[in-house]
């Protein structure tokens, strides 16, 4: 995550966070089962929105879509 801001030149404007346990999906109940493509339990692409620790906007995208997760759809939902 850290490699990937900085390539997109996030510097402190975002904070880039990992899930590599899961532990975070699970606990909202956004886990993807790709076991038969693969690829293990995976995260459902999203955005969220968290101020001060609690969740503002959260954009789930349907199955092979990206359409309200993106940044200009966030920016677009402010």
């Amino acid at each position: 995550m850290c490699a990937w801001g900085k390539q997109h030149q996030a510097d402190d404007k975002v904070v880039m966070l990992g899930d590599g346990s899961g532990d975070f999906t699970r606990a909202i109940g956004l886990e993807l089962d790709r076991i038969k493509e693969g690829m293990g339990i995976r995260s459902q692409r999203y955005s969220m929105l968290v101020d001060n620790g609690v969740v503002k906007a959260l954009h789930v995208e349907q199955p092979g879509q990206f359409d309200v997760s993106s940044a200009e759809a966030m920016l677009k939902a402010l």
